[in-house]
């Protein structure tokens, strides 16, 4: 049974000594939240203040586990239709022959095949893959010769606000303004078994850095007007920042290939976000906020900005009375940049100048110095990749001990 008094939704319960407390909606939402980050590890300190966990990637795996579930449960229908044409471009690691490999970008467009396959392929990550906002150039990375997929990319605005990038780059917020338009963040970066074994991984990080994705970004965005400034501004992809979802990367670092520096490490954020907020609870501060008629409920369209999810969240906790630091998770991630043009500095600090490309690789050019590096050497000190088969990847979607529900159509 429930109650309405002064605008407020009140839940009526029945307690042991059958009293009748009265539950508000605050006091709901406080409870849920409470027991949410409790089940995630934050930890009780001084004040009774809570604080994020700290450990390693199990630790880490956990914090994204509730909304790896979300992403799962909302895509039970493609995995049901899709997933038999996902499996047959996985490779067995019996039929790979590491000195043929010959990468290729396939850049994905919406509604087709190689969209479903991009979204099943995202599935596999530990950590889930956001759709991304703004401009997005998203590839499947292609293994030419097996013809299977190696892996994914997926390059989209960067966030407004990055310490470590701004000051590496000596931007005041006039400048970011100016001449953010000419960087990409890629979300998505890696390989898919049997190739991640063969360190193809440190491969597709360096294919972002070549003159085919600087060509498809002209192509797309070069004369595009900006949605929240209004104003052209004749983009140049002059570099692509990514980042670590587990803290340190030991696949980014130390990319070197044919004398050139690829993602230098440039510092770590400072472990604050949303991601750790699942979707249902999300939707229920919103409804909360609703109630209070506050104007960031709708405000998620482009243009708003892309921190709309966290201005939201944050508004939430403030009417709440919940603490702010309840958004600080405590993974530090590892930012990395990499540049396309050699003076692309130089033009992000003072927008003029034309790009310097002379030394930017193809994506054939790219694989084969990368196979010659990583590849073969890995498959010969290595030979685990060959016993990899194409249907243990039905694992890496479902996590362990969840039932699996499919039906393939053959």
């Amino acid at each position: 049974m429930c109650q309405i008094f002064e605008g407020k939704i009140l839940k009526m319960t029945v307690s042991r000594n059958g009293s009748i407390p009265v539950l508000s909606l605050e006091a709901q939402l406080k409870r849920k939240l409470r027991s949410h980050f409790s089940s995630l590890g934050f930890i009780k300190g001084e004040g009774g203040l809570l604080s994020p966990p700290t450990g390693d990637k199990t630790t880490i795996r956990k914090l994204h586990s509730v909304h790896r579930a979300d992403k799962i449960a909302s895509s039970e229908r493609l995995i049901a239709l899709g997933y038999s044409e996902f499996e047959a471009v996985v490779a067995n690691g019996s039929e790979l022959s590491p000195e043929d490999i010959e990468l290729s970008l396939i850049q994905v467009k919406s509604n087709t095949f190689e969209a479903r396959l991009f979204r099943l392929a995202s599935l596999t990550w530990s950590v889930p893959v956001s759709s991304g906002f703004g401009r997005r150039m998203r590839y499947l990375v292609w293994d030419k010769y097996h013809e299977k997929l190696a892996g994914i990319i997926a390059l989209g605005d960067p966030v407004f606000n990055l310490n470590v990038r701004d000051q590496l780059i000596n931007w005041d917020a006039s400048d970011r303004s100016a001449r953010l338009c000419n960087i990409l963040d890629a979300y998505v970066l890696g390989a898919l078994p049997p190739y991640n074994h063969l360190l193809v991984g440190k491969a597709i990080a360096c294919l972002i850095q070549t003159r085919d994705v600087y060509d498809d970004f002209q192509r797309k965005y070069g004369e595009t007007v900006g949605i929240i400034s209004g104003k052209q501004k004749a983009a140049r992809l002059l570099a692509i920042t990514t980042s670590s979802s587990m803290g340190r990367s030991s696949v980014y670092n130390r990319l070197n290939l044919g004398g050139k520096k690829y993602l230098e490490p440039i510092g770590y954020t400072k472990g604050w976000g949303h991601f750790h907020i699942p979707d249902a609870l999300f939707e229920e501060l919103r409804d909360y906020l609703r109630q209070q008629e506050h104007p960031y409920v709708n405000q998620n369209d482009f243009g708003q900005g892309p921190n709309w999810r966290l201005r939201t969240i944050r508004a939430a906790f403030k009417a709440l009375g919940l603490q702010q630091n309840l958004l600080h998770h405590g993974i530090k991630r590892q930012v990395f940049l990499g540049k396309l043009a050699a003076n692309s500095f130089q033009i992000l600090r003072t927008g003029e100048g034309t790009p310097d490309l002379s030394k930017l690789l193809s994506v054939s050019e790219v694989s084969a110095l990368a196979k010659q590096r990583w590849i073969v050497p890995r498959s010969r000190r290595q030979i685990e990749y060959k016993s990899w088969n194409r249907e243990n990847i039905i694992n890496l979607i479902y996590v362990r001990n969840e039932r699996m529900n499919l039906r393939k159509e053959k």
